[in-house]
């Protein structure tokens, strides 16, 4: 039980820290130039393989791209999700 309770909270974690990536890719796309810099290049190859999965969805409106708005989303719903079963299965 301790471990999968630490396994759960190292998951909730990556997550957490995966959403802060994801907010920073985002505000990466105001100065543009920051995608050059090492920095820039790791956001980018750390969050391109989630966001991909968004990128053929209709989701350009008035010039924006709301996709990282929708992953970002998605992302938190699977990080409750994981807390609702973790609750259920073990309490």
């Amino acid at each position: 039980m301790l471990i999968t309770l630490t396994i759960i909270n190292w998951l909730l974690r990556l997550l957490d820290v995966y959403s802060i990536i994801l907010v920073i890719y985002a505000l990466m796309s105001w100065i543009p130039t920051l995608y050059g810099t090492w920095f820039g290049r790791i956001i980018v190859k750390v969050s391109r393989p989630y966001l991909s999965l968004f990128e053929n969805l209709p989701l350009q409106f008035w010039g924006l791209d709301f996709s990282i708005v929708i992953a970002f989303i998605v992302l938190k719903f699977i990080q409750r999700f994981i807390v609702i079963v973790f609750n259920g299965v073990f309490y």
